[in-house]
Order: structure tokens, then C-alpha cells, then sequence
């Protein structure tokens, strides 16, 4: 049974830094690509950030040069960094494994003063 599990959301101001964190299990997890997406309310699903088996990275426009996204393939687990965050940045924010329909429930993003 395939499990990603998100944490670290959390209100924060603007300008403010926020880790996010989504462990998985049920995959082997070195071998995947894996990937983070937003959902806010006024908004469709949006792409973030992928980072590669080989840990290539591609971003968004909209968060380039503020979110960094890494993996720890020893803790089945991949990271969001989100610096400089912005209202617009408010959001559910979802792990994905990269070409397969596995996703985890999300965790909540609130950037507001």
C-alpha cells in the first residue's frame, strides 16, 4: 500500500520560511522522481517543483529562486523549502510520485499577516 504523508504547513507572515516534509512508504523511493503541487480555493491544481532520481530540479516561474525542493532517499522522504513566501503562495500543498497516481492528503500553507 503506497502512503505519502505531508507536515509542516502552518500559518506564517509574509516573507516568512516554511520546511515542508512528505515521507513515503509502500514505493521504493530511490527510484522515482518525485513532485509537489498546490491547490488554492480561486485556483486549479498548480505544478511546483519535481526533483529527479538524479536530483535534477525544475521549478515553477512562480516560485523560482524562493522554494528549493530536495530529497533524502535514506528517509523515503522529499522536502519543500518555501522562503520569501507570499500570500499567493496560500495553498494546500500536495507530494506526488512523478508519472504515477500516488498522492498524499496535503498540508495547509496560510502566508498572512
Amino acid at each position: 500500500q503506497v502512503q505519502l504523508v505531508e507536515s509542516g504547513g502552518g500559518l506564517v507572515q509574509p516573507g516568512g520560511s516554511l520546511r515542508l516534509s512528505c515521507v513515503t512508504s509502500g514505493i521504493t523511493f530511490s527510484i522515482y522522481a518525485m513532485e509537489w503541487y498546490r491547490r488554492s480555493p480561486d485556483k486549479q491544481r498548480e505544478f511546483v517543483a519535481r526533483i529527479t532520481v538524479s536530483e535534477a530540479t525544475i521549478y515553477a516561474n512562480s516560485v523560482k529562486g524562493r522554494f528549493t525542493i530536495s530529497r533524502d532517499n535514506a528517509e523515503n522522504s522529499v522536502y519543500l523549502q518555501m522562503d520569501s513566501l507570499k500570500p499567493e503562495d496560500s495553498a494546500v500543498y500536495y507530494c506526488k510520485v512523478y508519472a504515477r497516481d500516488y498522492w498524499g492528503k496535503g498540508t495547509l500553507v496560510t502566508v498572512s499577516s
